[in-house]
């Protein structure tokens, strides 16, 4: 391990890699009778950026596990790193990071010192991992909380140093499952820009998450889940343009006592496609303010309007 490396983290192995980090192949995991996940097929190209986006129980997490070797496959085939994880399970740990959904941190020690012990696990000296930790505290912009107790760190900063222990090997692959869950906004865009920078470094990530906006700001590809199946597949910007129209219009109704909507009948008769959700009706539409006039023109007095751009949100649900 070289001592102030972290700005080489993942380069040198993505660029000179000859195989993809991870192909899956019909990849199925099942719990007795329960499909977790239903036959998929995706692939992860080095240096990209590679989201599982989906609900909770669609199936990413048992999808991460099997990626991350702790978990067999039950059918189907998959390679990570070129190599196979139930025949190969250790070298692939050796070289690959691993965020958890929940950070298992050791509280009693340091914000350094969990850093360092954790480096040692990989045979990196005690000299070079102290030299390491200094790099990454910097990347995780806790430098200053460096002799902290990691028990008085807030939830984002939590976050920040379980990343940065994912970093200690080096890794070819990330692997981080649902990493901003239960962080403020503020935690989650500083976050997302060390995640970035680590993307600029050429490191590859894998990551899970239920947040449509996270998987559009972070994503060079994405697959949808949903119920342990693919719903879709492709960049993001190429699945808003496919499956949901430029701009989307946002209608809302007074309610009812009982606390139903006070809708009219036939919306769907207008030539728009409408999604009725709980709360408010999505209008579908190129034009969102010539969608909103037509209505109006045919009586429909919504007690709320806003015209938006299409989203990722939009096209989980046309597709599920």
């Amino acid at each position: 391990m070289r001592p102030n490396s972290l700005r080489h983290l993942g380069l040198a192995a993505t660029i000179g890699a000859m195989v993809r980090p991870v192909e899956a192949t019909k990849l199925t995991k099942k719990f007795g009778d329960f499909v977790a996940v239903n036959g998929i097929d995706f692939t992860v190209e080095p240096g990209e950026t590679f989201s599982l986006l989906g609900p909770n129980g669609a199936g990413k997490s048992s999808t991460m596990k099997m990626v991350s070797t702790v978990s067999p496959i039950t059918s189907g085939s998959l390679t990570v790193l070129g190599a196979d994880p139930q025949l190969d399970g250790r070298n692939i740990r050796q070289r690959m990071g691993v965020v958890p959904q929940e950070d298992n941190l050791d509280l009693e020690l340091t914000v350094r010192e969990n850093l360092v012990i954790y480096a040692r696990y990989f045979g990196i000296s005690w000299a070079a991992a102290r030299a390491l930790s200094n790099d990454l505290l910097q990347f995780a912009q806790l430098t200053e909380r460096a002799d902290a107790q990691v028990e008085s760190l807030s939830g984002g900063m939590k976050r920040r140093l379980t990343i940065a222990r994912a970093l200690v090997n080096e890794p070819e692959l990330l692997l981080l499952d649902e990493p901003t869950t239960g962080l403020d906004p503020q935690a989650r865009h500083l976050l997302w820009e060390r995640l970035y920078t680590l993307k600029e470094r050429g490191v590859t990530l894998l990551l899970t998450t239920h947040y449509m906006d996270e998987a559009e700001q972070l994503a060079d590809r994405l697959v949808i889940m949903d119920q342990g199946s693919i719903a879709a597949e492709g960049r993001p910007s190429e699945l808003i343009a496919s499956h949901v129209s430029k701009e989307v219009l946002e209608l809302r109704f007074p309610a009812h006592p009982d606390g139903t909507r006070n809708r009219p009948e036939g919306l769907d008769r207008h030539g728009f496609r409408v999604e009725l959700l709980p709360d408010r009706v999505l209008v579908y539409a190129d034009d969102g303010e010539a969608a909103l006039q037509t209505f109006r023109n045919n009586g429909v007095a919504p007690s709320a309007s806003m015209v938006r751009r299409a989203t990722l949100e939009d096209v989980f649900l046309a597709l599920t």
